[in-house]
């Protein structure tokens, strides 16, 4: 099926469109990235297929010009949702990544092509350009069905959209060096400078330009929301369209800083902005993975034979884990996190659709004339991007589940004091909390000092849904509010079906409107007597007890270790890591101290009290934190 018949070209583009909602419908319902499903459409209808949509399908100036105007949406919403607030929480790592990072994946991708494939050089630098690059388009569909804590998805999404750009842009000064025939060291760096420079002023400059428009234009008030959507978008394309005018691929970088600063400059109407690119993105991510996977020629991966095998190996089993793991060391991701950044690394729109671009030309004389260049340069990325969007992509929850990197999430609602030094003993203990705070002065204090922290009302239903509420096991209003607070139980279990919510009561008298919810109740006037009461009669234990989630930690879990029940306390004691001690046995809804040969049953929760660390590792050991 060829452009001749616009009929025939309409129905070709309902049936993508069609297509993309479909994959997208089914990413929802089980749960697995719609990137997977997409490329399946592709391959569906592609000339492996039912062969109903060929490169000749839009034209060789079409599809580039589809693929060039899709990409800019893409790659702007992408960084639009990127925070700052978000970056600051592991910028180390993100640094690393984008720069250590890049740099090991580019030289080893292009080693790895050079001597398996036996590729000339310019082809397997250009290979490893390309393959830099993980993307947006790929990561945030995965991240959409793996919550995982908020410090990882903004490294793998910061990673994703900084390194779109370097690939693009690193691609093409590889490219254009083919056509020189004597280039040196200075010369890549000034086409490199000359397109990132170019991208990072006209996306300052077209930013700007958006931003004043919305805050000092009358955008007509019957339709302010509507002209403010078209607006972004529109420069999300003029961005785009301009900056790839003076350099080819500079584009890309334009996109990015546009969508960066305008995601971050609080524009008016911002929820409907944000609402609308969403939409606008996913149909334009069907479309260019579906066209671009239908492009795919089996023969083209066949040839590549064992050599392209041991080069995806290279990619995701070698290279990945390394740059990862060098980038995220220093304590702030865990083991398994670190383990789980590594097994997400998956290829997408950029170096297909580059790569894509760069073959026609090398088969049509745009360059110097290689189509077994073109060949190996389109077949070793497609098989990289399939592996691993399949294989990463298609089981990135299960991995993390095997990993247990989807915490379960405890929102405190209330930035103040009490908010604030509950925050900081969860977090302690490994939790991953959630703060939300209306006062953007102690919101920006929060922020600073590391936590993470959403801007917004917690009475409303939309913010506690966007900070994750229906991921919660505990919420806690802690404002100086009761009102406040009572609504906010109300909302958590009645919306959410939050398994523990906790209020604080400023006002003693209250508390029997909290009781009759079934919430638990902390009185802050009982609970300051009774820490007096404790500095007074139990001094010790009292400063044991301040220190709590630092030198020592008291833990409440459920016992769900089969090899454990049956058994008696102290035979359970002597199994447990030194300097852990069976304080409390809770059954049935009565509390005791256990005598040595109390036997445990099923469902019997016990109280574990010892040093921090200790704590933890029984924990592991017995069963499930309560």
């Amino acid at each position: 099926m060829t452009a001749g018949g616009g009929g025939d070209l309409l129905i070709l583009v309902a049936a993508i469109v069609g297509l993309g909602v479909i994959s997208q419908l089914l990413s929802a319902r089980f749960r697995v990235p719609s990137v997977l499903f997409l490329i399946a459409s592709g391959v569906a209808i592609g000339p492996e297929g039912l062969g109903v949509l060929t490169i000749d399908s839009f034209g060789e100036s079409g599809l580039s010009t589809i693929v060039g105007l899709s990409v800019a949406i893409i790659v702007f919403e992408g960084a639009f949702h990127l925070k700052i607030s978000k970056i600051k929480e592991a910028p180390t790592a993100v640094f690393r990544l984008t720069t250590i990072g890049a740099a090991i994946a580019f030289l080893g991708t292009a080693g790895a092509v050079r001597f398996f494939l036996e590729a000339d050089w310019d082809i397997a630098l250009l290979i490893g350009a390309l393959l830099i690059a993980t993307g947006p388009t790929v990561v945030t569909p995965i991240l959409k069905v793996v919550p995982v804590r908020d410090r990882v998805a903004a490294t793998l999404e910061t990673e994703g959209i900084v390194n779109d750009v370097t690939a693009a842009i690193l691609a093409v000064v590889l490219f254009k060096s083919m056509t020189i025939q004597e280039i040196h060291a200075d010369i890549y760096l000034q086409l490199f400078a000359e397109r990132l420079g170019t991208g990072l002023l006209v996306g300052v400059v077209v930013a700007a330009a958006v931003w004043a428009l919305l805050q000092y234009v009358d955008l007509s008030p019957d339709n302010a929301p509507q002209n403010a959507r078209l607006l972004t978008l529109a420069g999300a394309i003029i961005a785009f369209g301009a900056a790839d005018y003076v350099f080819a691929e500079a584009g890309v970088a334009a996109a990015a800083t546009a969508g960066l600063i305008l995601g971050n400059a609080n524009l008016p109407y911002e929820d409907e902005i944000e609402a609308f690119k969403g939409d606008i993105t996913l149909l334009v991510l069907s479309f260019v993975f579906i066209t671009l996977a239908a492009l795919l020629e089996f023969d083209q991966l066949l040839a590549l034979g064992l050599g392209g095998v041991a080069v995806v190996a290279i990619v995701m089993l070698v290279l990945r884990p390394f740059l990862v793991f060098l980038s995220a060391r220093g304590g702030r991701f865990t083991f398994s996190e670190t383990l789980f950044m590594s097994a997400v690394g998956p290829r997408g729109i950029i170096p297909a659709s580059v790569a894509t671009l760069f073959a026609i030309r090398l088969q049509t004389g745009t360059a110097p004339t290689n189509p077994a260049g073109a060949d190996l340069l389109v077949g070793t990325v497609f098989l990289v991007i399939l592996v691993t969007v399949v294989l990463e992509g298609g089981l990135a929850r299960q991995i993390a589940e095997k990993l247990d990197v989807i915490p379960m999430r405890v929102l405190i609602i209330g930035g103040g004091r009490v908010g604030r030094s509950l925050a900081e003993r969860l977090e302690a203990r490994g939790e991953n909390v959630v703060l939300i705070e209306e006062d953007l002065s102690v919101l920006e204090d929060l922020r600073n000092d590391g936590f993470t922290a959403r801007q917004g009302d917690g009475t409303d239903v939309e913010v506690l849904r966007e900070a994750g509420a229906e991921n919660a096991r505990i919420v806690v209003a802690a404002t100086g509010d009761d009102d406040v607070n009572l609504l906010v139980a109300q909302l958590a279990q009645s919306n959410f079906d939050v398994q523990t919510v906790i209020a604080r009561a400023n006002n003693p008298s209250n508390a029997s409107a909290f009781e009759d919810l079934g919430v638990e109740t902390i009185s802050a006037a009982e609970s300051t007597a009774w820490a007096i009461d404790n500095v007074i009669e139990r001094p010790a234990l009292s400063n044991w007890m301040s220190e709590l989630g630092r030198s020592g930690d008291v833990q409440e879990v459920e016992i769900t270790d089969e090899s454990l029940i049956g058994k008696t306390v102290v035979d359970v004691g002597s199994e447990l890591p030194g300097g852990v001690l069976i304080a409390l046995v809770s059954r049935n809804g009565t509390n005791e101290v256990p005598s040595a040969d109390v036997v445990l049953q099923e469902g019997d929760h016990i109280t574990l009290i010892g040093r921090t660390e200790a704590v933890r590792e029984a924990i592991e050991q017995c069963g499930t934190p309560v």
